[in-house]
């Protein structure tokens, strides 16, 4: 089965609703998520590489390519102040 992602701009996520469930329950895909972010974050801050974030919001998944700037404990911020709940990231790549 092919999971469609809808390709989103960045400027347009903090319009967007995001619920507190997670999207990922296995506690493998979970690290693997936090793993993930914090070399997206090395590489937008050191290479200022982008990378394609695959997240859910209320009504959709969606993709956004762009540049992480940091991950805090809750959040991944991206320009402009642009932030996605962790706990709505499937993956990053």
């Amino acid at each position: 089965m092919i999971t469609y992602f809808e390709i989103v701009e960045k400027e347009k996520i903090n319009s967007l609703k995001f619920p507190n469930s997670d999207v990922l329950q296995d506690k493998n895909a979970i690290h693997e998520r936090h793993t993930d972010l914090q070399r997206a974050q090395s590489l937008g801050n050191l290479e200022h590489s982008k990378i394609r974030i695959f997240f859910e919001d209320n009504q959709s998944k969606k993709v956004v390519e762009t540049t992480v700037w940091a991950v805090t404990d809750n959040r991944v911020v991206l320009k402009q102040g642009v932030a996605i709940p962790i706990n709505r990231i499937f993956k990053s790549m």
